[in-house]
C-alpha cells in the first residue's frame, strides 16, 4: 500500500483501521450464534444421516466371525444302554452290566438286514435274576416310530394274544415284545407269572419317546380298510429282508424294493373265507404303474412264472387273486374267498393325495428390504426436521433478541456496509473502546 505524505490522510487512514478492526469484532461476536445454529444443525443433520447408515449396514452386512475363533464341532455320543433297560426293577436285579448293542449284527445277527431296513440306531441288553428266576431284555431303538413298529411286527409272529402295553403288545406263554415310541422290548421269562404284564409296562414307561415327525407311525396303515381285519395280523417292511423274513406273499424281487416301496400286510376274516391284503406304496404313480403290470404279469405266468410261486400264492384261489392300482399304491388280495368278496375288499383300497402347503416366511427378502429402506427415509426426514427446527430455534430467537433492543431482525446490512464519519464532527476512538466527539479541525496547515 502507498503511504500518504499528508498527516491529516494518515490520521484518517489509522481512524479507518480502528474502525474496522471493532466493526470485524462485533460482526464476529454478532454471526457466531448464528454460525453456531447452523454448525449445530449441520451435525445433527450428518449425525441421522449416519445412524441411517448404521441401521443398513447392520441389517445387510452378514455377521463375521470373530478372528482367531473356529466354528464348534458337535460330537453327539450314543446314549446309554441304562437309558432303555434299568439295573433294577420291581425286585429284578442285573446280573451282569447291561450291554450296549451298536451294531445290528450285534444285536440279531439273523436278521442283521432287516434290522437295518427299520433303521436300527441303537439297542441294550441286560440279563436279570430275582428269587431263582431269570429274565432278559433286549431293548432295539431304530430312527423313527415307522421302524420300531415294523421290527415290532416282524418279531411278533402272527396270532398272538394282545397285550396292553406301550403302543402295542403281544404275548405266548414266557415271552413278550411290545414297543412304544421308537423303541421295541423283546421280554423272555423264564417262568411268566400274572405280574410279568405289570412289570413290563413299568419298562415301557421308561422308554424315551421322539418328537415331532419321528413319532409317527407308518402312514401306509391308513389305507388298510378296517372292516373284517383281524387282529395282530399286520406285518410292515420297509425292504425286501423285512417283507420276505414276515412272510411275504410276492417274493421281494418282484415287489420292487429296490425302488422305494414299502409294504403292508394283514388278514382279513371274510364271509367266504380268509383272505390277505397286501399294499404296496411307492414314490410316484409312474413307477407304481410299472409295478402292478409287473406283478400282473407275474401272477398270470402261474406254475411258469420265476421266481417261482411262493406258498402263501399256491394255496390261494387262483380266481381270487387280483391286482389294483390305486395312485402310488399297489393292492394285491389273496387267499380262499371267493372272487366278489376279493373284489369288494380290493375296491376299498383307495389312495387320495393330501396336498399340504409348505409354510413360506412370514417376511420375504424384498419385504425387509422395502422396510428397511423405508426406515431410512423416515429416519432421515426425522433428522432433517429436528435440524430445520433447531435453525428456527436459534435462527428466530437471535432476530426476536435484535428486534426488542431496537435492531433490524438481519444483521446482513450491518456486515455489508460500513460507514466511517471522516466529515466534521466525526468520532474519535478513545483507548477504552468507547467515541467521543472530535474536536473541530483547524485551517488546513497547507491553507
Amino acid at each position: 500500500m502507498r503511504a500518504s505524505v499528508y498527516p491529516e490522510e494518515a490520521r484518517h487512514a489509522k481512524e479507518g483501521q480502528e474502525f474496522e478492526k471493532i466493526f470485524r469484532m462485533r460482526s464476529n461476536k454478532k454471526s457466531g450464534k448464528a454460525r453456531g445454529a447452523e454448525a449445530l444443525a449441520a451435525v445433527i443433520a450428518w449425525a441421522a444421516l449416519a445412524c441411517a447408515g448404521s441401521l443398513a449396514l447392520a441389517q445387510t452386512a452378514p455377521a463375521n466371525t470373530a478372528p482367531g475363533k473356529t466354528a464348534a464341532t458337535t460330537i453327539e455320543l450314543p446314549p446309554s444302554p441304562e437309558a432303555l433297560v434299568p439295573n433294577a426293577f420291581d425286585g429284578w436285579v442285573a446280573a451282569a452290566p447291561v450291554q450296549a448293542l451298536t451294531d445290528p449284527a450285534q444285536a440279531d445277527a439273523a436278521h442283521a438286514d432287516a434290522l437295518k431296513e427299520y433303521g436300527f440306531s441303537f439297542g441294550a441288553l441286560g440279563s436279570y435274576k430275582r428269587e431263582g428266576e431269570t429274565l432278559t431284555l433286549r431293548a432295539l431303538e431304530f430312527e423313527d416310530a415307522s421302524g420300531a413298529y415294523g421290527a415290532y411286527t416282524f418279531y411278533r409272529p402272527t396270532g398272538w394274544p394282545k397285550e396292553q402295553i406301550g403302543a402295542g403288545a403281544a404275548s405266548n406263554k414266557n415271552r413278550v415284545i411290545f414297543w412304544r415310541g421308537d423303541t421295541v422290548v423283546d421280554a423272555n421269562f423264564s417262568q411268566a407269572g400274572p405280574m410279568s404284564v405289570g412289570e413290563m409296562r413299568e419298562i415301557a414307561a421308561r422308554l424315551p419317546l421322539p418328537a415331532g415327525n419321528k413319532a409317527l407311525p407308518p402312514p401306509i396303515l391308513d389305507f388298510l380298510p378296517p372292516q373284517s381285519l383281524t387282529g395282530q395280523t399286520t406285518h410292515y417292511a420297509e425292504g425286501a429282508a423285512g417283507y420276505a423274513g414276515a412272510g411275504g406273499v410276492l417274493p421281494a424281487s418282484v415287489a420292487g424294493f429296490d425302488r422305494g416301496a414299502e409294504a403292508i400286510t394283514a388278514n382279513y376274516a371274510l364271509m367266504s373265507g380268509p383272505a390277505t391284503l397286501t399294499i404296496f406304496e411307492y414314490p410316484t404313480p409312474q413307477i407304481a404303474r410299472l409295478e402292478e403290470d409287473s406283478i400282473r404279469n407275474y401272477i398270470k405266468a402261474g406254475s411258469k412264472a420265476q421266481p417261482p410261486w411262493p406258498q402263501p400264492l399256491e394255496n390261494s384261489d387262483l380266481a381270487s387273486l387280483e391286482v389294483r392300482r390305486s395312485g402310488v399304491l399297489v393292492a394285491l388280495v389273496s387267499g380262499d374267498a371267493v372272487p366278489d368278496e376279493s373284489h369288494e375288499l380290493l375296491e376299498k383300497v383307495h389312495y387320495e393325495a393330501n396336498l399340504t402347503s409348505i409354510p413360506q416366511p412370514v417376511e420375504s427378502e424384498i419385504a425387509r428390504t422395502g422396510k428397511l429402506l423405508f426406515g431410512i427415509t423416515v429416519l432421515v426426514g426425522v433428522g432433517a426436521i429436528v435440524a430445520i427446527l433447531l435453525g428456527f430455534f436459534f435462527g428466530g430467537g437471535r432476530a426476536l433478541y435484535r428486534v426488542a433492543r431496537g435492531k433490524p431482525a438481519s444483521s446482513v446490512y450491518d456486515e455489508e456496509f460500513i460507514h466511517l464519519d471522516l466529515r466534521d464532527g466525526a468520532f474519535d476512538l478513545r483507548e477504552d473502546g468507547n467515541q467521543e466527539r472530535a474536536a473541530a479541525p483547524g485551517p488546513h496547515p497547507k491553507g
